[in-house]
This record gives C-alpha cells, sequence and structure tokens, in this order.
C-alpha cells in the first residue's frame, strides 16, 4: 500500500518513514503544502498523512482541495499535529479520517501508535 507523508520537519519525515517503511508500506514525500497536493494528485495514494503546519499552503487549505477534488475526495487523511486536539472536529468535519498527535521525540512507541492509526483507517476505509 501506497501513503503519502506530508510533512515539512525532516525529523519527522524520516522518523514517521522509516516506521512506515519498517511496516510494509510504499512511502512517498512532500515538505510543502504544494507539493503534498501535487503528489496526491499524480499518485492517488492510499492513505495521506497530512501536517497541519506546512510552508506554501497550509495542511487546512491541502485538506479541503482534496476533499473537493473529483480524483483525491475518496483517499482517507490522517491528519499529524503537534498542537494537540483543539481543532479535531473541525478537521473531522472537513473531511479527515482520523487525528493523530505528533510527538517531537523519536520513540517506538510514538511509531508504533502511528502504525496503529494507519492500519485502523486502512481498515475501516475497505469495510
Amino acid at each position: 500500500m501506497k501513503i503519502l507523508l506530508v510533512e515539512d520537519s525532516k525529523f519527522q519525515r524520516v522518523a514517521n518513514g522509516r516506521a512506515l517503511t519498517h511496516a510494509g508500506y510504499s512511502v512517498i514525500y512532500a515538505a510543502d503544502g504544494e507539493e503534498g497536493l501535487r503528489a496526491a494528485r499524480e499518485s492517488i495514494p492510499d492513505l495521506i498523512l497530512l501536517d497541519m503546519m506546512l510552508p506554501k499552503l497550509s495542511g487546512l487549505d491541502v485538506l479541503r482541495a482534496l476533499k473537493s477534488d473529483v480524483l483525491a475526495k475518496h483517499i482517507p487523511v490522517i491528519v499529524l499535529s503537534g498542537l494537540g486536539q483543539a481543532n479535531e472536529a473541525r478537521l473531522l468535519k472537513d473531511g479527515a479520517a482520523a487525528f493523530f498527535t505528533k510527538s517531537e521525540k523519536s520513540s517506538e512507541n510514538a511509531s508504533l501508535a502511528l502504525i496503529q492509526a494507519v492500519e485502523s483507517v486502512l481498515t475501516a476505509t475497505k469495510a
């Protein structure tokens, strides 16, 4: 399965990408909102992990653009945020499949939690 990881933090891209690859997923990387939107439309991944705080185009703008795009609106999006869950309800209303609070620390527990979130959303979208 193919996952698009849209994250401007190189540390987070590497850590999350490594965990996803180790779990057997093929990972496509994007470092800003414009690149992420373009990659989503070109590669049509099975799932998108989308940071909210991105340069060029915010994660919220990317989410809204994806959900209004006939080719990409079916792709489940897990929103990644280091700001806590204050906007979770709005993001879910805007089309996010799930919300994941990311950690600035690399840890096996954080990686495992991310993989579990990915697998949960992928399982739910197949049902």
